[in-house]
């Protein structure tokens, strides 16, 4: 069984060697651009991971591996357009190199490529292949939606929440390991074990973001503190100080939510206001509750995937890495 480290350099040996030379450039230059950026491509490693549980020959399997990257890439080129985002991964955005036609075609044409290289499942494997990856893509928009439609709503409730991020962010994780098991005819059991696990893990995932946006170290979470208070967004913890504050601690939140700042000193004021409030409020409890529920729940269906607990490892340790903890 292959470790991560191994895993990731198979991977981005054959990422490398993707043949991406069709015309016109002005298409396929903005996906080299995208898929150089790098990143951790956790979601082909943990499909490869999940095969090689029950085979070792991993190369039969990368064209669907490479398959996913690719679209999850082009979710991330499209993301960047609907949020007009300046930078990903620490460099300017396709619609800033080019413009955003061309960000919206080039993220067209990912998504065909991703459903070409699924298409180079072995026969047997074709149709359930095709099958979880449709389904995947289209709760990956319904997440969306429901994300965008969240931003115009103050009566989002935890349920919903928790529903859009499993939607959005679990499922592609989800689909990953389970598609590896379904490549590998893993038992059933085995593939929707490993799904869960994949969703219970996102999900932990998505919360601790969350949580470190608001509580995180500025110089290892990589993105700006605050940054979620800033753009009003309705994340686990916003959701819960509206649901538990009394009448006064309310009011506060939602004046500090109508403010714009104007000055850097003005930005810094409301993040600490309204991090003060969720203080006041204890969310900071009730988000370690919920992540560890999760990270409870994914290692609970590692745990009864049918197979030796050695043969297991590397995944378990991919997971305490992605999730920070240390055992």
């Amino acid at each position: 069984m292959k470790d991560f480290r191994e895993t990731l350099s198979f991977f981005n040996d054959a990422l490398a060697a993707l043949p991406l030379d069709r015309k016109p450039e002005g298409l396929y230059a903005p996906v080299k651009y995208v898929l150089s950026l790098g990143g951790k491509r956790i979601r082909p490693v943990l499909m490869l991971m999940a095969y090689d549980l029950y085979r070792e020959d991993m190369a039969s399997i990368l064209p669907t591996a490479l398959g996913l990257e690719m679209y999850h890439n082009y979710t991330l080129l499209h993301d960047d357009v609907m949020d007009r985002a300046d930078m990903r991964r620490g460099k300017p955005t396709v619609h800033k190199v080019w413009d955003e036609n061309t960000a919206i075609l080039s993220g067209d044409a990912m998504l065909v490529l991703a459903y070409q290289l699924m298409g180079q499942a072995r026969p047997e494997h074709l149709k359930a292949v095709m099958d979880l990856f449709t389904e995947t893509a289209l709760e990956i928009g319904e997440g969306q939606q429901y994300d965008m439609e969240f931003e115009h709503r103050m009566d989002v409730c935890e349920e919903e929440y928790i529903e859009m991020i499993r939607l959005k962010t679990s499922v592609l994780l989800a689909c990953a390991l389970k598609m590896g098991a379904l490549q590998a005819e893993a038992p059933a059991a085995d593939a929707d074990l490993l799904y869960r696990f994949g969703e219970n893990m996102g999900l932990a995932f998505q919360l601790q973001d969350d949580l470190l946006d608001v509580y995180g170290d500025p110089k290892t979470f990589g993105k700006q503190i605050g940054g979620d208070i800033l753009e009003g967004k309705k994340t686990y913890m916003l959701i819960n100080a509206l649901r538990c504050a009394n009448a006064v601690q309310r009011a506060a939140l939602e004046d500090w939510l109508a403010t714009r700042p104007a000055s850097p000193e003005a930005t810094q004021k409301k993040i600490a206001a309204v991090t003060d409030l969720y203080n006041q409020i204890g969310v900071r409890g009730m988000a370690e509750a919920k992540i560890n529920d999760y990270f409870n729940a994914a290692f609970t269906c590692l745990q009864a995937v049918n197979l030796p607990a050695e043969r297991k490892e590397p995944l378990r340790t991919l997971a305490l890495s992605l999730l920070g903890r240390q055992h």
